[in-house]
């Protein structure tokens, strides 16, 4: 046996053979969307009124997801300006999240579309929550001190009255916690 057909058996044997190039192009029918950020902000952590963190930078098409602790929280989108009530009738919300140990079997989750910044706050105990400072923001303008979480939390403190909400979820998705032994 000549050592080229050698070769061609023991290549052959071993699986080793690889097709011969062809003129055809190569067209994939599947397709899969690239993988999304998951930014994870806490309400509650630790018994405490705080959003963590309160403070996100995330990317056009980022998902940011707020998980919720004890007692009772919620997250509702508003403006630098007017903090403790709803940016507008468009804004999110997540509804109510009672919960009374441990971490709630549900998440809110909003989608980041543009990189303008996204001031957000808890409506729990008509504002007494977001007037203790229970604020965030996603995206702010570090460029801009006077537009800073710092003026945002200073703003919320001096709102009086209860917090306005929406009249049910909105401007996100509420699902199934997908770490429910995060440990948050």
């Amino acid at each position: 046996m000549h050592s080229s057909t050698l070769f061609i058996t023991l290549t052959t044997a071993l699986g080793l053979v690889s097709a011969a190039p062809t003129d055809k192009t190569y067209n994939p029918t599947k397709t899969s969307a690239a993988s999304r950020t998951t930014h994870t902000v806490i309400a509650g952590r630790g018994g405490r009124l705080i959003f963590d963190p309160d403070n996100v930078v995330a990317e056009v098409g980022s998902i940011v997801e707020f998980h919720f602790n004890p007692l009772n929280h919620s997250v509702v989108e508003s403006s630098f300006d007017t903090p403790c009530q709803p940016k507008d009738a468009d804004s999110f919300f997540s509804g109510f999240f009672p919960v009374r140990e441990g971490q709630s079997d549900e998440v809110f989750q909003i989608e980041v579309k543009d990189t303008r910044p996204i001031w957000f706050y808890c409506a729990q105990n008509n504002n007494a929550h977001c007037q203790s400072g229970m604020t965030g923001v996603i995206n702010q303008n570090f460029d801009r001190q006077e537009f800073s979480l710092r003026a945002h939390k200073e703003l919320a403190a001096e709102v009086e009255g209860p917090s306005g909400v929406q009249g049910g979820i909105q401007g996100g998705w509420r699902i199934p916690n997908p770490n429910p032994l995060g440990g948050f």
